[in-house]
């Protein structure tokens, strides 16, 4: 087996291309991808595949890149799929990102030019204790970085020059797909899949060196609306309901020592408001909820409805609508079917050196959604850390061991069909 070696810098040099690229995803756009933008960085990971030789790498009206590396053995081998993320998170701005690469980190506190108050300091990023020696790539302190999840990109795009590069490394059709809006839980609405034509797939969009997720949380959304009674406040005693004081009673109502994503963790699951706008006449609030077990986040809706009565039940004349929706569902009753492809992820970590994480993620990803589609799905590390904030690194030298075990799973399932 050939091992990849990053002598010309080209996984950072791509890395460093993409995160320049904002691509940040909207949750309140009705359109699909949310943002236009996010193709501005779909048009330059096709140019790449069509100049690497990969002939079908196309984008399409949606958004989203498919491409194909034909297969290279006589063997009939599964067609499987790698699988990461354009858009970057909402939360913080990407827009304007200034990666800077810390070579040679020695455990030192890392503050970040562009904001003197921003600093990565060990004690509060406990995976840096691994770090010493390697390049650790951050942004300047005013975005975020985008690993999550362009260092996901970066290391699909680069497996793939690798293995066109040195035919020698046996695989199947191998299917490249790049989504746009993950981050605002819309990453495979408009997926096709069987243009995409695969039969396992893996995301790359895990954190910690040598991660592999088979879990994930089931999720639901949920959105309330109450409806009050608006009266001037000057003439208000005795008649006004705020709704915006209602639906603050009820987010003040929900537990904190438990079902709280500050008071949870492991297998624990929360009911979190994540946004309130609104009147006095009328005002709404949105919650995600979330739990590894179905039945107990059915529990949680109820909880939250419950708590919404009781509110509502002390001001007559108000009215309320509670509407709880699927997100998605935990992938491992799915991916328990499919024991070889987690079996070939684990082996594969392993050939790259690395001591394989198998764990759950206290999220989800778009594996969570194609592994219920039909598509075993299971997500490996990218190397991302501390995503979603100003604080978001990744190290050059665990993007090269995804490199090398993305190369190594295509490389197991051939060997094994």
């Amino acid at each position: 087996m050939l091992k990849y070696q990053n002598k010309t810098k080209s996984l950072a040099s791509r890395f460093i291309k993409y995160v320049q690229i904002d691509t940040q995803s909207d949750p309140e756009s009705t359109t699909s991808p949310s943002t236009e933008k996010q193709k501005n960085l779909g048009k330059v990971l096709v140019k790449e595949l069509l100049e690497l030789g990969i002939t079908d790498a196309h984008l399409d009206d949606f958004g989203y890149v498919y491409a194909t590396i034909p297969s290279n053995t006589n063997k009939q081998v599964p067609v499987i799929c790698f699988c990461s993320h354009m858009d970057t998170s909402p939360d913080c701005s990407g827009e304007f990102v200034k990666p800077i690469i810390h070579a040679n980190y020695q455990g030192e506190d890392l503050v970040l030019p562009d904001d003197a108050t921003v600093v990565l300091r060990m004690s509060e990023h406990k995976d840096l204790k691994n770090q010493i020696g390697n390049d650790i790539i951050t942004a300047s302190g005013t975005t975020l970085l985008g690993a999550d999840n362009k260092a996901g990109l970066a290391e699909i795009m680069e497996a793939a020059a690798f293995l066109l590069e040195n035919p020698d490394i046996r695989h199947g059709a191998i299917k490249i797909l790049f989504t746009p809006d993950e981050e605002i839980g819309r990453g495979v609405d408009n997926v096709d899949l069987t243009k995409l034509g695969a039969e396992f797939a893996y995301t790359v969009d895990g954190e910690t060196l040598g991660s592999l997720e088979d879990e994930t949380f089931s999720a639901d959304g949920a959105t309330l609306v109450v409806n009050g009674v608006s009266s001037h406040p000057g003439f208000a005693k005795g008649k006004m309901q705020s709704a915006i004081k209602i639906i603050s009673e009820v987010i003040h109502a929900l537990p904190v020592d438990k079902l709280s994503p500050e008071s949870t963790s492991g297998k624990e699951g929360f009911i979190h408001p994540v946004q309130i706008h609104g009147n006095v006449e009328q005002a709404q609030a949105g919650f995600i909820l979330r739990d590894f077990d179905d039945e107990l986040l059915a529990q949680h809706g109820i909880t939250l409805e419950t708590i919404v009565k009781d509110v509502v039940s002390n001001y007559p004349g108000t009215t309320y609508t509670l509407k709880i929706e699927t997100q998605y569902r935990n992938m491992k009753k799915v991916l328990d079917q499919y024991p070889q492809v987690i079996e070939y992820a684990r082996l594969a970590i392993e050939r790259a050196g690395v001591k394989p994480l198998k764990q759950s993620i206290r999220g989800g990803t778009d594996g969570s959604r194609l592994s219920l589609m039909g598509l075993p799905c299971p997500n490996i590390f990218a190397g991302e850390h501390a995503f979603h904030g100003k604080q978001e690194w990744v190290a050059i030298q665990d993007m090269e061991k995804a490199v090398q075990t993305i190369v190594n799973i295509a490389s197991i399932w051939e060997e094994k069909a």
